[in-house]
């Protein structure tokens, strides 16, 4: 599939990689490349073939954040307009962080403002040693609002108070250790070294994948009560009588390999 702002392809394996593709302004997105974004997610999470996704960029810069003749028009337009553009870009936010299938997150160079919410949608990230990241909003008297869930879900709030007033840039290793990232990787090798995150993901079964990433999705933040101990219940249940859960427990006892991962 071939799109105008972004690229996509879905190898033999069903890894699918999503790519920005506009480098000549930094991969900076407008309301265009949020609808093509939607677009291409909801594509790929409907997709059978389709275990595990990888976002990355063209170019020097995974993402500059907003375009800036896209704010500029954005502030020529009325508050329902703004609100309506604002929810296509929550819109978006949501459909990732809740993208059924592993996402994985490849950045090099920057990643400022709304980029920095991307790669905190994904459930890996990983950044090259000479990537930096930059909560950049209230520079240009605007806030990071729509990203906010999702960044100090990764950062923390107390991080978040420091990083969301100041709009400092920091490095890649100061992002691994806020928890933006999970690894930080020599320049080129971004690639190479999703791989083997991409090895294991694909050793497992995809219906308890997805499942568990919904586990975490409905238990994260929420106190230990009568319900979520249901919930936990129910979906152990649910997956050990479900025909991966039955495939995959038989498979273990017979010590073979489980259908998912026959030739």
């Amino acid at each position: 599939m071939s799109q105008h702002y972004t690229e996509i392809s879905i190898d033999s394996r069903g890894v699918a990689n999503l790519i920005l593709n506009r480098p000549e302004v930094h991969n900076a997105f407008d309301d265009q490349m949020i609808a093509e974004l939607i677009r291409v997610l909801d594509q790929l999470a409907a997709d059978d073939k389709v275990k595990v996704l990888t976002l990355s960029a063209r170019g020097k810069n995974f993402s500059a954040g907003a375009d800036l003749n896209w704010m500029r028009s954005m502030a020529q337009k009325n508050y329902q307009q703004n609100l309506d553009d604002a929810n296509e870009l929550a819109a978006l936010m949501h459909k990732l962080d809740k993208f059924p299938k592993p996402t994985i997150a490849l950045v090099q160079g920057a990643a400022f403002g709304g980029a920095v919410g991307l790669v905190a949608c994904c459930d890996m990230a990983l950044a090259e040693q000479g990537a930096s990241f930059c909560l950049s909003e209230v520079k240009i008297g605007l806030i990071p609002a729509v990203i906010s869930p999702y960044v100090m879900r990764a950062l923390g709030e107390r991080q978040c108070r420091r990083y969301f007033l100041t709009a400092e840039r920091f490095s890649a290793d100061s992002a691994l250790t806020l928890g933006l990232l999970h690894q930080v990787v020599a320049a080129g090798e971004l690639a190479s070294q999703a791989e083997s995150l991409i090895a294991s993901l694909l050793q497992n079964s995809p219906a308890a994948v997805s499942a568990a990433k919904a586990l975490l999705h409905n238990i994260y933040n929420r106190k230990i009560s009568n319900n979520v101990i249901a919930h936990t219940t129910q979906a152990i249940a649910e997956i050990r009588v479900s025909a991966e859960g039955q495939e995959g427990l038989t498979a273990f006892l017979e010590k073979r390999k489980p259908a998912w991962l026959a030739d």
